[in-house]
């Protein structure tokens, strides 16, 4: 079972979450919803094995077992759309890189620079990047990935997500992305 038991977590002094016990359903995507401040991104970075707990212990992902998108695009100013995808694949899976474009609806982009994007279009290109490197992991954790994104193509995105058949948990503030999602987490004032 993957999932947080009677997890505390420290940013220096100021204690993140406190006893937390937490479990990801093993298929389909969660939606992690609740307030800002309240740990939702320290429970990304603990699942992913960035970050370690004070007391408690992360469950049922081995290391390396997680893909991680950032609330940040962090794409490479100097490497073209596809580049930023072929960088995080084996180079036996380079020809994929075509493929995971597509499905965040960016053909036609593959030469282009951070730069020459919209947000909405970085923000795509960092989901994609995501899916290609999750390809083969155990969980997949996504934090704020439709940022910027109409919500006709987030749902088709969605759609993507799902096609990789791995247990997603998405940290969004938006209940329309919630409701997308088969599965609801709230992280609220009691951690």
């Amino acid at each position: 079972m993957i999932g947080l038991e009677n997890v505390s977590f420290f940013y220096g002094e100021k204690q993140v979450l406190d006893r937390l016990t937490l479990r990801v359903p093993e298929s389909g995507v969660t939606a992690l919803t609740g307030p800002s401040g309240m740990g939702k991104t320290t429970i990304l970075r603990l699942l992913a094995g960035l970050e370690h707990p004070a007391s408690g212990r992360v469950t049922g992902v081995r290391p390396g077992g997680a893909a991680l998108m950032f609330q940040e695009n962090r794409l490479l100013p100097w490497r073209t759309a596809l580049q930023q995808i072929t960088d995080v694949l084996p180079p036996e899976r380079h020809r994929e890189g075509p493929q995971w474009l597509a499905l965040a609806e960016l053909e036609g982009e593959a030469g282009a620079y951070p730069e020459s994007l919209s947000g909405g279009m970085r923000r795509r290109l960092s989901l994609a990047r995501a899916l290609a490197y999750a390809k083969g992991r155990q969980l997949l954790l996504l934090d704020e990935p439709f940022t910027g994104v109409d919500p006709a193509r987030r749902a088709r995105l969605m759609e993507g997500v799902r096609s990789l058949g791995l247990p997603v948990l998405l940290v969004t503030h938006g209940m329309d992305e919630a409701a997308l999602a088969e599965h609801r987490l709230t992280v609220g004032e009691e951690l």
